[in-house]
């Protein structure tokens, strides 16, 4: 816990009766930069917020309504503008976090060029992400702590009241820090478990307090939304969580989440057939879902055939030429169901992750209903995921239950793309899908147990938009207006402070150390030449 500005001076008068060190740096200076600093380390950071974590958990238990929510950002600034935003309109960031995807690190983080969700990027881009985030996180905090030092310096130095004065120090003590919690994509662990457990202390070290693994083969990992996924045996995955869980308990990080995802559901090959000790072990029921052949005398065993003893005959399971093994169709709703429950009890995960096809409240529901069913407690993360299109999914949901319950015909709407049309933007469907839509986050954490829901690619999709329609106005007829119109003047109406981009990034910072250590003598760029200062009523 900071210390409060009093105490910090108070220890310092201590030690420097007269207010100043050898070579004459002032204590105030000490204590200011003290407080600005507003965590030591990043695994200072990841125990913090893994605390921090936890208590909202708990908040959930009590009340579904209290979800927490997060945008995948793939820059330090994007998390540090999503949570500016955040402060601006709640007054604080509590319950919103940082998810940091592995896809957008694939994507738009790593030296090889744009690449997919497959696992193909250096890992030590995640944890460099990581730190990313943290130190513009943390720089957001010390710009905004500056400018209250600036506040409380002027007051002391124009004769403030001690009422004003005392009003600053209180807004220093309480302030909110800007650093939230990050959940970090460690994909599939980037190799066996060991490797898992490296990878997983450097990402901790950056500063994560939540882990989040998925259970596909690590070198044959795919985006969660693309054909081709494999599944490891549960004992595997089981091996991986344990190693995130070591990983967390060897940096004291004692309060770490893990989140244990399953991709079962679009997944139908795995590479592995575990070997069964004992029948209903996990093994067992991992291989009672793949699909195979009886042998008989006229399908009989082959040179390099595998086989599998079940229910008291051989069976081959079906191979494909590339050596995975198919698992039946239509069991991985079941599958998902045994991998939960597996990864909470057995594996020692916080939360599960079920990957789906679609975003439909009634389907995850009745996954989750039969986890609690073994544990009550069941806590999910949910990919709010822009590989949906939305639009076209809950208009389909909202025609298919009209058509069921009598309220249109079957040729009252169509039941392919057209319905995505701008003409159904107004129309009752598209009004209902839309109001579904906005409760979609809320329904889903009270009847499915999502504590945490998260959009994975936000900001990919944003800057793309963002940047097409600056363009398209830009290039075209309307040249400035284009970026005064789509930019600057929405970004002073709304206050974003990032519209004075010098003191955004820290040229007010420097402007105050360079007084601290060169006093009238500091050479600084906030003066009255300054262009920023024409925007000093706009945030």
């Amino acid at each position: 816990m900071r210390k409060s500005y009093t105490q910090t001076l108070a220890e310092l008068s201590n030690r420097y009766p007269t207010g100043y060190t050898a070579g004459g740096v002032d204590i105030n200076h000490i204590a200011q930069l003290r407080i600005q600093n507003s965590f030591d380390t990043h695994l200072d950071i990841a125990k913090q917020m893994a605390k921090i974590m936890r208590s909202d958990m708990a908040a959930y238990d009590n009340d579904t309504s209290k979800f927490t929510q997060s945008l995948g950002c793939w820059s330090g600034f994007h998390a540090q503008q999503m949570v500016k935003s955040v402060k601006r309109m709640r007054g604080t960031a509590k319950g919103a976090y940082v998810y940091l995807s592995g896809w957008m690190v694939a994507g738009l983080r790593n030296r090889w060029g744009h690449l997919p969700d497959q696992s193909m990027h250096e890992k030590t881009a995640v944890a460099d992400l990581i730190n990313e985030i943290y130190v513009s996180l943390r720089q957001a905090d010390e710009v905004a702590l500056n400018d209250l030092f600036k506040e409380l310096n002027e007051a002391k130095a124009n004769g403030g009241s001690e009422t004003r004065i005392a009003e600053i120090i209180s807004e220093i003590d309480n302030f909110e820090s800007h650093v939230v919690p990050i959940i970090a994509d460690i994909d599939a662990g980037f190799g066996n478990e060991h490797a898992t457990y490296l990878l997983a202390k450097e990402l901790i070290k950056a500063g994560a307090c939540a882990l989040q693994i998925e259970n596909q083969v690590s070198d044959a990992k795919q985006c969660g939304h693309q054909d081709g996924k494999v599944t490891v045996p549960r004992e595997d995955f089981i091996e991986k969580l344990r190693a995130c869980r070591l990983a967390f308990e060897e940096l004291g990080v004692h309060d770490g989440v893990i989140v244990a995802r399953t991709d079962s559901l679009g997944a139908g090959l795995t590479q592995k057939i575990p070997v069964s000790q004992a029948e209903f072990d996990m093994a067992f029921e991992y291989n009672k879902w793949l699909k195979t052949e009886d042998v008989t005398d006229n399908n009989p065993a082959s040179e390099g055939d595998v086989l599998l003893y079940q229910n008291g005959s051989y069976k081959k399971p079906s191979r494909l030429a590339n050596g995975l093994f198919e698992f039946k169709e239509n069991t991985g709703r079941d599958r998902v169901v045994e991998d939960c429950i597996s990864s909470l009890t057995d594996g020692g995960a916080d939360m599960i992750w079920i990957e789906t096809a679609t975003p439909n409240v009634d389907e995850i529901a009745s996954m989750v209903n039969e986890i609690k069913e073994v544990v009550p407690n069941a806590k999910l993360v949910y990919n709010n995921s822009p590989s949906f299109n939305w639009t076209l999914n809950l208009r389909k949901q909202v025609r298919q239950q009209w058509i069921a319950e009598g309220r249109i015909e079957e040729n009252a709407y169509p039941n392919d793309n057209e319905l995505m049309s701008e003409k159904y933007d107004a129309d009752e469907i598209g009004v209902e899908a839309d109001k579904r839509l906005q409760n979609f986050q809320k329904d889903i954490s009270a009847r499915a147990g999502v504590f945490h829901n998260l959009i994975t690619l936000p900001t990919f999709h944003l800057t793309a938009k963002g940047t097409d329609e600056l363009s398209r106005g830009y290039f075209g007829e309307e040249h400035m207006l284009a970026y005064v119109n789509t930019i600057q003047r929405e970004e002073i109406r709304r206050g974003i402070s990032a519209v004075k981009h010098q003191h955004e990034v820290g040229s007010d910072l420097g402007d105050t150390f360079k007084e601290m250590v060169g006093g009238d003598k500091a050479l600084k760029a906030g003066g009255t030449k300054n262009t920023m200062n024409q925007f000093d009523s706009a945030a």
